[in-house]
């Protein structure tokens, strides 16, 4: 006798259906993953791509489509992500369908190419590093407001209750902040070099080819807006699709063109999504063979 049918067992088994029909539309695995980018998170996702790379030969396909949401975390964390999928697939397409922030834009940019829709964001990489209470701190504002301190000082334009705050800034936390931010922009440099522009063969206009030196001088002025806080304002803030193509020149294909592709994307993320809020999960990962909740 079969096992009576669960609510939670028919959500899963739809999410399982929805995301089979992503798979062929994109001729891709897919992997779908909403929560923080934190400590732990790397191996749950190391282990469903490990899953599907252990199916039948017939069954594996060489690309990998990465659905994302999250509001960020440690650059460390995407870049151990980053390399578990590219242990097993050649090919990585991210896809956006609302949000990715900070060390989720780093690890977007790791990608082949980028899938958004006029409702996507991606955000500054501003790392996040572990504040005094265990939360998630954006660790750019910490330096910005240090140097703007030291500056004053050094100009003799600083009060008395500013010289406090100052003083109270600690070295080695500073230090630890200032790697991060490093190794934000280095990650995202050598990923957009290596993967995002490697079809990028002509300039566009002159028609010149397209060296390597040239590829990561273009990499570079991509992080230098993305890592630039006070242009886009807050951590949080937003940066649209149209923004990224128009303000930093990066080619990011409309998924929302196709209306059939749209819906599909957002049926199959909505119900994901929903069926995490319902079970309390704040952290999970699904391919078409699992669910996984990472954390409640």
């Amino acid at each position: 006798m079969s096992a009576p049918l669960t609510a939670h067992k028919a959500v899963t088994e739809k999410l399982n259906e929805l995301c089979k029909v992503v798979e062929q539309k994109f001729a891709a695995d897919c992997l779908c993953f909403a929560g923080p980018i934190t400590f732990g998170v790397d191996d749950a996702i190391r282990d469903a791509v490990e899953d599907l790379s252990q199916r039948k030969a017939s069954a594996k396909r060489e690309k990998l489509l990465f659905i994302l949401e999250t509001t960020g975390g440690y650059a460390e964390t995407a870049l151990r992500i980053s390399d578990a999928i590219r242990h097993h697939y050649k090919t990585v397409d991210f896809l956006i369908p609302g949000f990715a922030m900070s060390a989720g834009t780093i690890l977007v940019m790791s990608g082949d190419s980028i899938h958004m829709d006029y409702y996507s964001v991606l955000g500054p990489i501003d790392p996040q590093v572990e504040g005094s209470d265990g939360s998630l701190v954006p660790a750019l504002g910490y330096l910005i407001r240090y140097q703007d301190l030291l500056r004053k000082a050094n100009q003799g334009k600083i009060s008395t209750a500013e010289m406090q705050l100052l003083l109270a800034f600690d070295q080695t936390t500073l230090y630890a902040y200032e790697q991060a931010r490093d190794l934000s922009r280095t990650l995202l440099e050598d990923w957009l070099a290596k993967y995002k522009f490697k079809d990028w063969e002509r300039t566009e206009t002159r028609m010149i080819r397209v060296t390597d030196a040239m590829r990561r001088k273009r990499a570079k002025e991509v992080a230098d807006k993305l890592n630039d806080v006070k242009k886009w304002n807050s951590h949080g803030l937003g940066i649209s699709m149209e923004k990224l193509r128009t303000e930093l020149k990066l080619k990011i294909d409309d998924f929302g063109q196709d209306p059939e592709v749209h819906r599909l994307i957002r049926g199959y993320h909505g119900l994901f999504t929903d069926f995490m809020v319902k079970m309390g999960h704040k952290c999970a990962v699904h391919t078409s063979l699992k669910y996984r909740s990472l954390a409640s």
